[in-house]
């Protein structure tokens, strides 16, 4: 799965979505930033801002994961945990809390997000991938992604900002099959005997982008 999500990645198919999240950070300037569910560090790497004072910190319940991350870029540490679990970060310590495409624990990401922190969260919109699925290759996804993430939070976090970025690209059956290889659809694919080798495949890639400030 690591291996598969490196391939699609490095390929740029979600350059745009990466750029995003670097110039929202950006705007923030961090000094110590963490990443809940950092899986190999892409976006992680490409936010961290320049400067020996800045660091990061890559979380994920894969010691592969954590291992890939903090090789990806100098001043970045690792940190195998489960988010579930009470986070062994201190209290207030981060300046923004990256969370893409992973789980949310809201009573610990306030604890350990600093009072005017932000905590900048990544969804599919109900459209992302909508082709693979209808083609058997991909698992359904929640329809309402976007308003359980905003109730989930809604007692700890206020929501500062939304966007939204979508585009339709043409894969070839090598990309489409990296693209099922690195998230949750790898299992129903292979379980299903679906092999999408055979044909170009025009896919869409939708994401809600949100920023929360604590309460």
């Amino acid at each position: 799965m690591l291996d598969a999500r490196d391939r699609f990645l490095v390929a740029g198919w979600y350059a745009p979505l990466r750029d995003a999240i670097r110039h929202i950070v950006a705007d923030e300037a961090p000094k110590y930033i963490l990443d809940v569910g950092c899986g190999t560090g892409y976006y992680l790497g490409a936010a961290l801002p320049s400067g020996d004072d800045v660091r990061a910190l890559g979380m994920d319940l894969s010691p592969t994961a954590v291992g890939r991350t903090i090789r990806s870029r100098d001043r970045i540490e690792g940190l195998v945990a489960d988010v579930w679990s009470p986070l062994p970060v201190r209290d207030g310590a981060a300046d923004i809390i990256l969370n893409i495409f992973s789980p949310r624990n809201a009573a610990e990401f306030a604890r350990v997000l600093r009072a005017d922190g932000l905590l900048l969260v990544v969804v599919p919109q109900p459209s992302h991938l909508q082709e693979l699925r209808e083609s058997g290759l991909a698992v359904e996804m929640q329809a309402d992604k976007a308003a359980h993430l905003t109730a989930s939070l809604a007692a700890w976090f206020s929501l500062e900002m939304h966007e939204q970025l979508g585009r339709t690209v043409e894969l070839t059956p090598s990309e489409v099959t990296s693209l099922i290889g690195m998230g949750p659809s790898a299992h129903h694919a292979g379980s299903a005997g679906v092999d999408p080798v055979g044909m170009d495949r025009v896919v869409t890639f939708a994401f809600d982008i949100f920023g929360f400030r604590r309460r």
